[in-house]
């Protein structure tokens, strides 16, 4: 695929930010201000669904007004005949390939939503770790702009997967930092030998359920490290297994 300069500077901004310690808020954010440069968009939005309180919230918007958010909030998200559908899809999405438009522009959704801000041409990534919803990508075009195509999908679906793992690092970091710390004169379980503050912290993760590499990401440390680590910690409390130590999970705090 050819890409332009302002293409290629727009995708090198997203994939360097996705790389940075960013919170999950500021990595929709900004990624967002990059998709506009991207794909020569005019608005965007992005929100996290909740399977808690059965709706999308923690709105981040461009070019949006305030009070139509608002009310998106409130009502109209209640009564939106095309973000499920596009969440549904799991990749890239024109909203005219779920709803054809002749049929949205006809719908209270757009007419006292959309168009208010000047919302016209649509397209959606919604990205998931497994079952979990980490935050979608809503990207719109004005009236006098062209709808998106399927070269817009592709370079969309290029980022999905970085945009995923730096959601999913972000989250991961904010659960080990509510985790309670283990205080230093913790003992190991049958064992004399105190377990260190870093041996503490990937002991920790291994009872969160993150994997070697999530471990390394989350507390910034090379994946061999992870591993010797995790060495000493199953030698100290007398396990051989990851399940082991989850069932000792209780002496961490």
């Amino acid at each position: 695929m050819f890409l332009s300069s302002t293409e290629q500077n727009a995708l090198r901004t997203c994939f360097g930010l996705l790389a940075e310690d960013l919170n999950e808020r500021d990595i929709r954010q900004r990624v967002g201000q990059a998709a506009l440069d991207l794909f020569r968009a005019d608005h965007f939005a992005s929100f996290v669904w909740s399977d808690q309180e059965a709706q999308f919230g923690d709105c981040v918007a461009l070019n949006m007004s305030a009070s139509n958010l608002a009310e998106y909030q409130d009502w109209y998200q209640h009564h939106d005949p095309i973000t499920f559908a596009l969440q549904a899809k799991r990749h890239a999405t024109l909203v005219s390939e779920v709803m054809p438009r002749r049929a949205l522009l006809k719908t209270e959704f757009f007419n006292d939503f959309l168009a208010r801000d000047g919302l016209h041409w649509g397209m959606n990534l919604h990205a998931f770790d497994g079952a979990q919803a980490l935050g979608d990508l809503r990207i719109w075009r004005g009236r006098k702009r062209k709808e998106f195509d399927n070269r817009d999908k592709m370079l969309l679906d290029m980022i999905e997967p970085a945009f995923v793992a730096a959601l999913r690092r972000a989250r991961n970091k904010v659960s080990l930092h509510t985790l309670p710390r283990a205080s230093s004169s913790v003992l190991a379980a049958g064992s004399a030998l105190p377990l260190s503050p870093r041996e503490q912290d990937v002991a920790r993760c291994v009872c969160q359920g993150l994997t070697d590499k999530e471990i390394a990401r989350a507390l910034n440390i090379a994946l061999p490290s992870v591993r010797t680590y995790l060495s000493r910690v199953f030698e100290k409390l007398g396990v051989h297994r990851r399940a082991g130590l989850a069932q000792l999970s209780g002496r961490f705090h």
